[in-house]
């Protein structure tokens, strides 16, 4: 299942630097960002093989998340924060703040073939 990690952040009267390292156990392949989204959604689906982080550089969006068994939301914002999505993690973004950046990271080069857009059968509430 996701799961929500600070960052290593330094802090000083010159500013702040965040690092976003060994996040990733495969290494960094590929980095996208998301912007001008505003009320649109986005993802929509899980991988069979890549593992990505995510966190907003600016502003906030939340992320749902769904990994089969169980379906959590997150808020990011905070740029040292950052949401780690194993590949059966169904997730969509959405919420996304008027100047959001969502950046990406991913441990895969882009294949068509890795996405997966069907979602797993809805979670039934056991009374």
């Amino acid at each position: 299942m996701a799961k929500l990690l600070e960052l290593q952040t330094y802090l000083s009267d010159k500013g702040s630097l965040t690092v976003f390292e060994k996040v990733l156990k495969k290494g960094i392949k590929r980095i996208f960002y998301i912007y001008n989204a505003h009320k649109q959604e986005r993802g929509g689906h899980r991988h069979k093989l890549a593992y990505n982080a995510l966190t907003c550089v600016s502003g906030s969006c939340e992320v749902y998340v769904h990994n089969g068994e169980k379906e959590e939301t997150f808020i990011l914002d905070s740029p040292d924060q950052c949401l780690l999505l194993e590949p059966r993690d169904w997730h969509t973004m959405y919420n996304f703040s008027e100047n959001s950046v969502l950046l990406v990271l991913s441990d895969r080069f882009y294949e068509k073939e890795d996405y997966i857009y069907e979602k797993y059968e809805e979670l039934i509430a056991i009374v």
